[in-house]
């Protein structure tokens, strides 16, 4: 089973790590991360504050400034699933689970950088911004990943069970060839947004904990605070519709 999940636009500071962009999933999509990478420190180097300011999707002088100073290459790296720090992470929790749960989000989590493409949860990366849907130069990432990743995926993908946990946006980026599983949280009879991104971060950690093997023993996982409504199958997708318990 692999687990799809979307990154978060803010991540936690500092690493100990070296980066080494070579060592990432997939070494046929090294020339795409180069080229998106040095699209990107170009941008920085122009310094065009409005360009800047567009391409990290910031306002405040001070954050564009800060992330403008960074030298990919030579920043410290972290785990992917420890840098990002948004909604689902802080769900997750990753620091407090167990030694078991951590492996298996390693060996079973797959993440979307928007500037690196497809991750597992423990490669190395430094602290970036680029935000969702944002051009890098005249570069789109999720053209550029589509093209370039799309078969790379279908093939790692293709006797796994896949559970979707991702943003709607990131269709744009993969879409799974073959049958594939996504979540909706409702409240209240209308759909989420914020809370559907924190629940994910929960069914992803129940999901770790249990060691989770395919999407019949997903079915049987249960959930705290979640109830299952309903279930839809079109084509390759099938959707679980989740009641959010009041």
């Amino acid at each position: 089973m692999k687990i799809l999940l979307a990154p978060s636009e803010t991540k936690k500071p500092g690493g100990d790590q070296s980066f080494r962009i070579e060592t990432l999933l997939f070494e046929s999509l090294l020339p795409a991360r180069q080229s998106l990478l040095l699209a990107y420190m170009n941008v920085l180097q122009r310094g065009d504050t409005a360009e800047l300011s567009r391409m990290f999707g910031l306002k405040k002088e001070a954050d564009i400034v800060y992330y403008a100073a960074k030298d990919l290459p030579h920043e410290p790296a972290m785990r992917a699933i420890e840098r990002y720090t948004g909604v689902a992470f802080d769900f997750l929790d990753y620091p407090t689970l167990s030694s078991e749960g951590k492996h298996y989000l390693h060996e079973h989590l797959i993440l979307h950088s928007n500037l690196f493409g497809f991750l597992r949860a423990d490669d190395l990366i430094p602290e970036y911004r680029l935000g969702q849907g944002k051009a890098v130069g005249d570069l789109l990432p999720e053209k550029l990943y589509r093209e370039a990743g799309t078969p790379l995926m279908d093939a790692y993908l293709a006797e796994e069970d896949v559970l979707d946990l991702r943003a709607g946006f990131y269709d744009k980026v993969y879409r799974p060839s073959h049958p594939y599983t996504v979540l909706k949280f409702l409240k209240g009879g209308k759909a989420v947004s914020h809370w559907a991104k924190a629940y994910r971060g929960l069914v992803l950690r129940a999901v770790a904990e249990a060691g989770v093997s395919d999407m019949d023993a997903f079915m049987k996982l249960p959930i705290e605070g979640l109830t299952i409504a309903e279930i839809q199958t079109r084509k390759l997708r099938t959707e679980i519709i989740y009641t959010i318990e009041e």
